[in-house]
């Protein structure tokens, strides 16, 4: 967590077609207009490094890569961008905005392939250490809903949309689950509602975290 003399770090997760990049810009001007500099940014990218890996991640086959070899390329990525990016904006009092983090990791590698929890658990102490997102929104929405949405905007990006339904209704679990057991850190947002309505949701969420 960040203190009162950096800025804050704001997560947003949800499975594909959730959302995120348009909230992202959406929160972003949000910030900007309450008088406080804010960049955006995502994972896997967000950093030189980090772009040429998420190439790696997201492009080609689905079956390029293993679950494992999937986290550890994710954590490298992950890594690069905090070094990078995260912190650096952060100790000079930016927030920093990003479409995804560390909560993607387990609900894809962990909930998604069944990738050993704790064995992800263990990446994330020495990739981050102690750093936490100071707040996670969760877009969420049915599977099927989401897989929709994405295939509509389809570009090269479509490793992990190719798997099976059954992998994203994991996934969606596993995002839920994580919400549920970290209730002061992440707020579920109802994907399935207008854009202006999620942007309505998340200010508040926002708003809260801040009065808390």
């Amino acid at each position: 967590m960040t203190d009162g003399a950096e800025g804050l770090f704001i997560t947003l997760e949800g499975g594909e077609g959730a959302g995120k990049s348009t909230q992202v810009a959406r929160l972003k001007a949000l910030i900007e207009k309450r008088g406080h500099k804010c960049i955006a940014t995502r994972e896997p990218g967000g950093a030189p490094g980090a772009e040429m890996i998420r190439k790696l991640l997201v492009e080609g086959p689905a079956e390029r890569w293993d679950g494992v070899t999937e986290a550890l390329l994710h954590f490298a990525a992950r890594r690069e961008h905090l070094r990078t990016t995260v912190l650096p904006a952060l100790a000079a009092g930016t927030w920093v905005v990003s479409d995804r983090f560390a909560d993607s990791t387990m609900a894809y590698q962990g909930y998604g392939h069944g990738i050993d929890r704790a064995m992800l658990g263990e990446l994330y102490d020495i990739a981050v250490g102690d750093f936490r997102p100071d707040l996670t929104l969760i877009l969420d929405l049915p599977v099927e809903t989401g897989l929709k949405r994405a295939a509509e905007r389809r570009g090269n990006e479509t490793r992990y949309e190719s798997l099976p339904r059954e992998f994203h209704e994991r996934v969606r679990q596993g995002f839920l689950d994580i919400a549920e057991a970290d209730p002061a850190r992440c707020t579920v947002i109802d994907a399935t509602a207008g854009i202006d309505d999620i942007a309505r949701a998340i200010e508040a969420a926002l708003d809260r975290h801040l009065e808390a």
